[in-house]
């Protein structure tokens, strides 16, 4: 039989609700132990509690710093109940047992992440006495309860109320695996910011923490379960902390393809529109209005963008929106085939009247789109690696910088870039990085006219790339001419150039270094094309 809490140790840096926590015990004939400033605040709340101190026999010392830990705390949380000799042990040297243990760490993530925090600031930050505490309770959890969340106040003090002030070996056995992951955190962001202190990029263990987020319904396809975890940084604005302002639930694919667009978008500073479809881009485009980027966006590919996500580096206003619903209500009327719908809308934030818009446009559409609110784009990206599984292990690298290192740029041709040129090659080149390899863009007037993706052989990027500028352009059947191509990786042969200028390409950009850079260039100097070498390659797998 279950045995009935009648001892517990509450330490908490964060006090929030353990005044009524202590009292709901007392009330239920616990003695309640705690220390320090947790002690102060039970007492100020008129509950009866026993000091650490007094219970131990031994004051505290070094600043706080040695409180809890002693024989007595942890020979009363560790001892087995059914164990003679433990229990003989405690009787030799007075030990009370312990049966439940409440404590909140010191919230070193917090601590280091304040503008000033200095290394001993972040030092006198990490707690000893509290993961000890949890990790004694955790690990003797088929006696003891123990507690590392104070939105589990209330649980445990509805289960005891119900069952004669007695915790089920089932929720002790889930509060353990609980405090357990919360000590792993806790180690791991120290870990983490020590090894940052050192500059160790790449240190000999990597370990990482994150929180279960939600469910989703199924993962890439329906026979696989899934469910979506956030990280722990949330200085930048990400899909993870992005607040969802109605609609359906968000699926796995959802959020890594609202992941791309949203990674897009962040590259332009002017007005830009992505319209991101299995994690290409479909669609995308700048332009000192964002309803006409939006324009020029959705009709780089208005097959490809049925169903994508659209993102937006600015505030939906209603005049967005209402572009938004032109193309819903318009799409596919000459072909008999239903309304344009996009699975997801991200932005910065939208206005009142933007969502208001949406959501009673259409019932049916509206009440499925989802639409994200990111937050401001301009904020510091966080310091993390980009992590890619593979069976058995992981492979980490840091993430891609944003922007375009132009000081590492250098035209190679006779033919200067116009500065018209320029612009759609700096255009070309960001939306590049974010098409999967091999990968070729074609762009004018910074738009997207098509993207080769994916493919296995570079020429038939290219050729895909044209295909879709020609053959998909909405109602505007693109002219490729006087376009730019961008590459992500080297010209291998000057016959690259060949296609380059079938495609209608004036201008080139490429990362350079192959063994045949000079007969390349040489190729696009008998073609008349200009040609910048961005001594940076970005693949994107």
């Amino acid at each position: 039989m279950e045995r009935r809490i009648q001892r517990a140790l509450i330490s908490a840096y964060d006090k929030t609700g353990v005044p009524e926590f202590a009292r709901a015990l007392t009330d239920m004939g616990v003695e309640v132990i705690s220390s320090g400033g947790t002690a102060h605040a039970i007492e100020q709340a008129g509950v009866p509690v026993r000091h650490v101190e007094e219970w131990t026999g031994f004051p505290e010392m070094l600043g706080h710093r040695v409180v809890t830990l002693h024989p007595k705390v942890h020979g009363g949380i560790l001892a087995l109940r059914d164990d003679p000799e433990h229990q003989a042990d405690m009787e030799t040297h007075g030990i009370e047992p312990v049966d439940l243990v409440a404590v909140g760490l010191y919230p070193f993530a917090q601590a280091i992440a304040t503008e000033g925090c200095t290394l001993d600031d972040a030092v006198e930050m990490i707690d000893i006495g509290g993961p000890t505490l949890i990790r004694s309770a955790a690990k003797n959890h088929k006696h003891v309860t123990v507690i590392t969340d104070p939105s589990h106040y209330n649980l445990v003090i509805d289960e005891m109320r119900a069952n004669d002030g007695r915790v089920s070996h089932a929720l002790r056995k889930r509060l353990a695996r609980q405090a357990f992951a919360t000590t792993c955190h806790y180690d791991i962001a120290i870990t983490n910011y020590l090894a940052r202190q050192l500059g160790e990029d790449f240190p000999e263990r990597i370990a990482g923490s994150f929180r279960k987020a939600c469910d989703l319904r199924y993962g890439e396809n329906p026979h696989q379960h899934a469910a979506f975890y956030a990280g722990t940084d949330d200085a930048e604005p990400c899909i993870a902390r992005a607040k969802l302002l109605g609609g359906r639930e968000i699926s796995f694919n959802n959020y890594f393809d609202a992941n791309a667009a949203l990674e897009l978008v962040k590259e332009f500073t002017d007005p830009a529109v992505a319209i991101i479809k299995h994690a290409n881009p479909a669609g995308c485009a700048v332009d000192d209005d964002i309803v006409e980027a939006y324009r020029k966006a959705y009709f780089g590919d208005v097959n490809a963008a049925m169903g994508g996500i659209i993102a937006v580096n600015r505030t939906v206003t209603p005049e967005l929106a209402e572009a938004v619903m032109w193309t819903y209500r318009n799409w596919g009327k000459d072909r008999g085939a239903g309304g344009f719908y996009a699975e997801i809308l991200l932005a910065p934030s939208f206005e009142p009247a933007a969502v208001e818009l949406i959501r009673s446009t259409d019932k049916r559409w509206a009440s499925e789109v989802r639409l994200l609110e990111v937050g401001d784009l301009h904020g510091r990206r966080n310091e993390e690696k980009a992590l890619k599984y593979v069976v058995g292990g992981l492979l980490v690298q840091d993430r891609d910088h944003l922007g375009l290192n132009e000081d590492d740029w250098r035209v190679v041709t006779q033919a200067e870039p116009t500065e018209a040129q320029m612009a759609d090659l700096r255009f070309a080149w960001l939306v590049c990085k974010h098409v999967k390899s091999n990968a070729i863009v074609l762009a004018r007037d910074q738009r997207l006219l098509g993207a080769g993706a994916g493919q296995m052989s570079r020429v038939n990027s290219a050729r895909l790339a044209t295909e879709i500028a020609r053959t998909y352009g909405g109602e505007e059947r693109f002219d490729t001419t006087g376009c730019v191509l961008a590459s992500d990786a080297f010209f291998p042969f000057p016959d690259s150039l060949d296609w380059a200028a079938e495609a209608g390409a004036s201008a080139v950009i490429q990362p350079g270094g192959a063994k045949k850079d000079e007969d390349v260039i040489a190729r696009a100097d008998e073609l008349g094309l200009a040609m910048v070498f961005t001594g940076t390659r970005h693949f994107n797998h």
